[in-house]
């Protein structure tokens, strides 16, 4: 395990998955935990076909997705009134505590890029269970 508490140029290889709070399995990226970050997060997630997160909301940092292949549909607001469709080569941008859920409506893995401007991503996750019904495609 490197020395985290003196932040240096690190490779980090996505060899380490983990499940997020938000249902999804992510790829272990630059974080605290990996490099000692201290003011951003950036991970890669696959959405399997079919697959979805919960719906949930990040109450104190803003995150960017940027979409590699597939595409995916996400739901946001206060009552996840309102949707995205995301195909590669695209950017979403979603601010602090806005309700999301995204999921991935098509036959194929939806791979994306995410960034966040929490080192800690995982802490400031806040799941929202009553809306998880709300979001259908």
């Amino acid at each position: 395990m490197p020395d985290l508490t003196k932040p240096t140029y690190r490779v980090v290889r996505p060899t380490d998955a983990y499940a997020g709070r938000q249902g999804l399995s992510y790829f272990a990226g630059v974080a605290a935990e990996t490099v000692g970050a201290t003011g951003l997060c950036m991970h890669v997630v696959t959405i399997p076909p079919g697959g979805r997160a919960k719906a949930h909301l990040h109450a104190a940092h803003e995150s960017a997705v940027y979409v590699l292949s597939g595409a995916a549909r996400t739901w946001f607001g206060e009552r996840l009134e309102d949707f995205a469709d995301m195909g590669p080569g695209e950017m979403m941008y979603i601010p602090p505590g806005v309700p999301h859920l995204p999921a991935n409506l098509g036959d194929v893995p939806c791979t994306a890029i995410i960034a966040c401007t929490d080192p800690n991503e995982q802490e400031s996750v806040v799941l929202l269970p009553d809306l998880d019904a709300l979001a259908s495609g």
